[in-house]
């Protein structure tokens, strides 16, 4: 994947911001976009070159935001068009990109296309939605069109008692989906959602749900694939579309007019990824893929929580799933990204490593970012995973968690089980390892009230371990989680040639404790000894010989022979 002129989104590390956690300003326990500017010199301090903002657009934010009703306009808690040009000034004052979420695949129902939509069946925008008589069965009771399902539950249509018909909706009854067969529908999209952003700055867009926008024609019934279920999700008739790329294309002149505009796409499973991201194709830049971070998570939409913690995962699936990854676009044009944690996962230190003492927290951290930083791709960090943030306290009540997702399955599970308390206990402890909440927790900044997030109530619960771990206390000590990521950013920026463009190539994927790997760039390569354990584990693959050859580095600061200890990361890199 070495280019000899890379494009400066493949060596970027790109922070990324979830605005109504990261900083409030004005003390509504909302965080916002002066509190965003007011951090912009902490984020390139931590090794940033650009900045991921979730969506900060006008919304009802029935689903945190991803619920748009006026792409041109900011939610009023978060400020300001004029707010968001100033972080757009204040980044490229600093040398630093800004990346927005382009959500594009639905709008809310309270947006004026869809008020139009609904209006009438005769309206001029009825097609801009998809709009469907109903079915009726043997009895002659109602159902919706098909059998499709969505993705926080229940059927995907919604009826409209005004024009008595369902409309589609993928995601929450609130988020319909956008007809983007419709050339209309598509020239307002690119107008009001990328235009107006583009002209005011802005270096990219990452696209959300970038494969669903082309539907089978006739939206035929869904593949069966949850006998437990009315309703499936319709993976086979939704994703990857006949005219996808299509879209794409077109998409991608919009983008071109505006010189190197990043643009990385949420792609979801079963997806030919080199079709997406070769260059050749001109389409998008790079994808976000779900192979390492689903790992833990039952198979399906429905059902992805429907796991036993204890048997959520195991290191030759996490190996494996590292493997696909970087093996997909291995010796080929297109491009992949690196990530272990965002606004839809929980926090990678719980997952896969240990929370339960402070120092196998800071050790499994380190041991992850140096998982992360060696692995080729675009590297996006998200807010707080630089200081080791952690999932919710045990102790949480189901209360404490306000995603739609955990809420609607949480309720589903009682619906379904007659709240059974065995079932909905099952239900919480795959919640309390995998909810999308953990990583919605405010950012803890100082050890003062409300961990210096807001000066209000904050609008979701600060987390219980903000005196010990915050960005104050890391600051200035050497051997925190934020000095090492900076560090192993900074290794990463050096040694590009391998640890970002480099080929990867497995060495011990299967051991229980171990996971051992190599980077082969153009000049150098790089081994990797990850021990993913809390006990000490022998390790031969490096010796001291090697290290006056290069770079060698450890997650502990010092290097022990012939062994690695808990949560042990080492590095060295050298001549091939």
């Amino acid at each position: 994947m070495a280019d000899s002129t890379p494009p400066w989104w493949k060596e970027a590390n790109i922070y990324q911001i979830y605005p109504a956690s990261f900083q409030d300003s004005n003390g509504d326990g909302i965080g916002d976009l002066p509190g965003i500017l007011s951090r912009i010199d902490y984020i390139k301090d931590s090794g940033a070159d650009a900045i991921w903002i979730c969506p900060t657009y006008d919304s009802p934010q029935h689903d945190m935001g991803y619920d748009i009703s006026d792409y041109e306009s900011v939610y009023p808690p978060y400020g300001t068009v004029e707010d968001m040009e100033a972080i757009i000034a204040a980044c490229h004052k600093r040398g630093m990109k800004v990346l927005l979420d382009l959500v594009i695949n639905h709008t809310s129902n309270e947006h004026a296309w869809f008020k139009e939509s609904r209006s009438s069946k005769d309206n001029p925008k009825r097609d801009w939605y998809f709009w469907r008589p109903p079915r009726y069965d043997s009895q002659g009771n109602r159902k919706p069109p098909n059998n499709w399902g969505a993705f926080s539950g229940g059927s995907a249509w919604e009826w409209d008692e005004g024009t008595q018909e369902y409309y589609l909706h993928l995601f929450c009854p609130e988020q319909p989906d956008l007809n983007w067969d419709n050339s209309e529908t598509r020239k307002a999209i690119y107008q009001t959602s990328m235009h107006f952003w583009l002209q005011k700055g802005v270096d990219g867009f990452r696209i959300d749900t970038v494969n669903l926008y082309s539907k089978v024609p006739g939206l035929p019934d869904a593949e069966i694939t949850n006998e437990t279920s009315e309703y499936q999700w319709p993976r086979d008739v939704v994703c990857n579309g006949p005219r996808i790329h299509e879209f794409l294309s077109e998409m991608y002149n919009v983008f071109a007019q505006y010189g190197a505009i990043m643009t990385v796409g949420e792609l979801g499973p079963d997806s030919d990824i080199l079709s997406y991201v070769s260059a050749s194709a001109k389409q998008l830049n790079m994808a976000i893929q779900f192979d390492l971070v689903n790992v833990g998570f039952a198979p399906g939409i429905s059902t992805r929580y429907e796991v036993s913690p204890e048997d959520s995962w195991t290191l030759s699936k996490l190996a494996s799933a590292v493997a696909a990854i970087q093996g997909s676009l291995a010796n080929s044009d297109g491009w992949v990204t690196t990530y272990l944690e965002n606004h839809d996962q929980a926090r990678s230190i719980s997952r896969w490593g240990s929370d339960l003492t402070e120092e196998s927290r800071v050790q499994t951290a380190k041991l992850l970012a140096m998982l992360q930083a060696t692995l080729s791709g675009t590297l996006l960090l998200y807010q707080g995973q630089e200081i080791g943030m952690v999932n919710a306290p045990k102790d949480w009540p189901i209360e404490e968690y306000k995603d739609i997702l955990s809420v609607e399955f949480y309720k589903a599970i009682g619906a379904r089980t007659g709240g059974d308390p065995k079932a909905l206990a099952c239900a919480f402890a795959a919640l309390q390892s995998l909810a999308r909440d953990h990583a919605r927790i405010p950012m803890s900044w100082d050890g003062s009230r409300n961990a210096g997030f807001t000066q209000g109530k904050p609008w979701m619960r600060i987390h219980d371990n903000y005196a010990l771990v915050n960005v104050q206390n890391q600051l200035s000590d050497e051997h925190s989680v934020r000095s090492f990521w900076k560090k192993i950013l900074q290794v990463r920026k050096e040694h590009a040639d391998v640890l970002v463009h480099g080929i990867y190539k497995a060495v011990q994927d299967e051991d229980l404790n171990v996971f051992i790997y190599e980077k082969h760039g153009s000049r150098r390569k790089a081994v990797v000894a990850l021990n993913f354990s809390g006990a000490e584990q022998p390790c031969q693959v490096m010796h001291s010989s090697e290290a006056a050859k290069g770079t060698y580095m450890s997650t502990y600061g010092d290097v022990v022979e012939g062994r690695l200890r808990p949560y042990e990361g080492r590095l060295w890199i050298g001549p091939s």
